[in-house]
């Protein structure tokens, strides 16, 4: 990074973080034959089996879009199921597989080793500093829409 602008801007460190962080995640992941992006839905589905695509895709913030192409490649790779939502006809729930909820140890696994080499180079109050401050400034651009 050569310019003040880059060296100096939240978003664009931010973006250069999160590519980085995202090349990182998909080479510890890549032999459990999962993508970075499938990685963030399950990560969702751990946590609250049966969500529907609507949800997933406001809680991920991505565009539905996206979302839809995520889920047709997890079904196909047998990563997840579509099911009728028992209490509304117009959607349907995204279940996990079998074979989704064998790997959440160690893809997980996998994340926290990403994680920890990132963040390496941090004594522990920097570390517990830093992603405080990246939720502070979460927080508020959700508020912001």
């Amino acid at each position: 990074m050569s310019s003040s602008f880059s060296q100096n801007s939240a978003g664009f460190l931010a973006n250069h973080m999160a590519r980085l962080f995202e090349r990182g995640l998909r080479r510890q992941i890549a032999d459990l034959g999962i993508a970075p992006a499938q990685f963030m839905v399950l990560v969702e589905l751990w946590e609250g089996d049966g969500l529907t695509q609507a949800a997933l895709t406001d809680r991920l913030a991505v565009e539905q879009a996206t979302m839809a192409n995520t889920l047709a490649r997890m079904e196909r790779d047998g990563l997840v199921e579509r099911k009728p939502h028992p209490k509304d006809g117009r959607a349907r729930q995204v279940c996990l597989t079998d074979r989704a909820r064998a790997l959440k140890g160690p893809a997980l696994a996998a994340a926290q080793q990403v994680n920890a080499d990132a963040l390496a180079s941090l004594s522990d109050r920097d570390r517990e500093g830093f992603l405080a401050a990246m939720g502070q400034v979460i927080a508020s651009m959700e508020r912001r829409g």
